[in-house]
């Protein structure tokens, strides 16, 4: 078909998609229909500019052409919904309801995780050193002084004099261990199940320690606020981790490599979500649990009050309203 020819047939086709181009450009509203076929027209142009090439067209037409492709382009796939939108849906329904279709991998987490904590907590009151099995006489000493009630600061020794510098430090630790946790569920999830293992077991050691030296009211008043949030978290980690293990595991009639392809989208699900959780509980740990100001009933109401409201969340929040992570 001649250049004058083509023009001919298809140059309405074009011009209405350079109209509404020219209308969006401007910050305007194309009517509903209007945008129906704005996809519609982008094709057929892209198609018309692919014959203009093919076909040795003058370069005008080819270059006019190239420019309305890309033009619609920007149009098409530039970003209409701001990402406050789609992270309000996540947390408030997509990731509950991801976390509720992965009980069975949080369950075994939370095994892995518990087990071992109710174990050297019981058994270090029983036989206090046990402790030293996860802590060296070192690590120990300085728990002990970090949960001494003549602290005017509870917790973590201090590097910065600011809640703020803290606040940042608990990010990065906390992280780290989420991080160390669910990746190494690559390991087949062996290496999930040992971290989930261990830090239950130095949660446990290190609880069941700071009691018989006396200090149970400094140290479960500090972790009472932010543990509900960095507990959970650590846990649902160990989760996802976990869940990369079993695809490589139990690929079915996949490759293993699809079948962890497959897993890593629900597991990097969780991951968000466990970010979100160790930032609150960073700040928690920051401004609130290592504050002593407050009566140890005021920290354990506050303390009672966020288990329930992660744990209600996590169970209720976004049933029924179809949300996915």
């Amino acid at each position: 078909m001649k250049q004058t020819a083509f023009e001919q047939l298809h140059s309405p086709t074009w011009r209405a998609l350079e109209d509404q181009l020219q209308l969006l450009e401007k910050g305007g509203k194309p009517s509903p229909e209007a945008q129906q076929q704005f996809a519609a027209l982008f094709r057929k142009v892209c198609h018309f500019h692919a014959l203009a090439q093919e076909r040795h067209y003058s370069s005008f037409l080819v270059d006019h052409l190239d420019n309305l492709v890309s033009r619609a382009h920007q149009q098409l796939y530039r970003r209409k919904h701001p990402i406050r939108q789609p992270l309000i849906r996540f947390v408030v329904s997509g990731f509950p309801a991801l976390v509720r279709a992965e009980r069975r991998a949080v369950m075994w987490a939370a095994v892995l995780f518990v087990s071992p904590l109710l174990l050297f907590f019981i058994g270090g009151q029983i036989a206090p050193e046990l402790v030293y099995t996860v802590l060296s006489p070192g690590q120990t000493a300085d728990m002990e002084s970090m949960y001494d009630p003549a602290n005017k600061v509870l917790g973590q020794a201090r590097d910065s004099d600011t809640n703020w510098g803290m606040f940042g430090f608990y990010i990065y630790n906390n992280i780290s261990v989420a991080f160390r946790t669910f990746a190494s569920g690559l390991l087949l999830g062996v290496g999930s199940g040992f971290f989930l293992t261990y830090n239950g077991a130095l949660i446990g050691a290190v609880s069941a320690h700071l009691t018989n030296v006396g200090f149970t009211t400094t140290f479960f008043t500090f972790v009472v606020g932010h543990g509900s949030f960095e507990l959970t978290a650590i846990v649902l980690a160990g989760a996802a981790g976990l869940k990369l293990g079993y695809s490589l595991l139990a690929p079915g009639q996949m490759s293993r490599l699809n079948s962890l392809k497959q897993a890593s989208h629900t597991a990097i699900g969780l991951v968000y979500g466990v970010i979100l959780m160790l930032l609150i509980a960073a700040f928690i740990e920051a401004f609130w649990s290592s504050n002593n100001l407050f009566a140890p009933w005021q920290k354990y109401s506050v303390g009672g009050f966020l288990w329930t409201l992660v744990l209600g969340y996590l169970i209720f929040s976004g049933r029924g309203r179809g949300g996915s992570a």
